[in-house]
């Protein structure tokens, strides 16, 4: 049996969605899911995330810089970072 190779990237990302279980993902799996998560909020998206043109840039400073995100009123994308044992 192959090992996971999530098991060696040393992070990982557990993504809460009201309604939903929580999911770990992978830094690249977390990036997509942001990035359609902007793709759809573009007209109230933060001015610092709004400010940068491209949807790549807009992606990176929400992972780095956010925990949340308010997809709308009262419902909340979350995610944090967990390291996984090596």
């Amino acid at each position: 049996e192959m090992p996971d190779s999530m098991m060696y990237q040393g992070d990982a990302f557990v993504i809460l969605e009201p309604g939903k279980d929580e999911q770990l993902l992978s830094r690249e799996e977390l990036f997509t899911r942001l990035k359609e998560v902007l793709q759809t909020h573009q007209d109230d998206l933060p001015k610092d995330i709004a400010k940068l043109t491209s949807r790549e840039a807009q992606t990176e400073h929400l992972l780095e810089s956010y925990c949340e995100f308010e997809i709308h009123p009262g419902y909340q994308l979350q995610w944090y970072v967990v390291r996984l044992e090596k």
